[in-house]
C-alpha cells in the first residue's frame, strides 16, 4: 500500500522523525497505528452503549445530574 503525504506534512514528520532518532517510516506506521487501534476501541464502544440502550439500562437527565453532583461533592476544592 502506497500513502501520498502532502510536502508540508513529509517535512513536519521529517523534522520529528530526526528530533526523536527514528526513522520517519517508524512514525508513520505508530501513528496509523493508533488511528486504527482507536477506531475500533470507539466502535466496540459505541456497540456497548447501543446495546445497554436496548436492554432498558439508560440513566435520566435527571440521573445524570445526581451523579456529576456526587462526583464533584467528593473531590477535594482545588487550591
Amino acid at each position: 500500500m502506497e500513502v501520498s503525504i502532502p510536502t508540508n506534512l513529509q517535512a513536519k514528520l521529517t523534522r520529528l522523525a530526526a528530533q526523536q532518532g527514528r526513522d520517519a517510516n517508524s512514525l508513520v506506521v505508530e501513528a496509523v497505528e493508533r488511528l486504527v487501534d482507536y477506531d475500533e476501541w470507539f466502535v466496540a464502544e459505541v456497540e456497548k452503549g447501543l446495546a445497554q440502550i436496548e436492554q432498558g439500562r439508560t440513566l435520566s437527565h435527571e440521573d445524570v445530574g445526581v451523579r456529576i453532583d456526587r462526583y464533584f461533592a467528593s473531590k477535594p476544592p482545588r487550591a
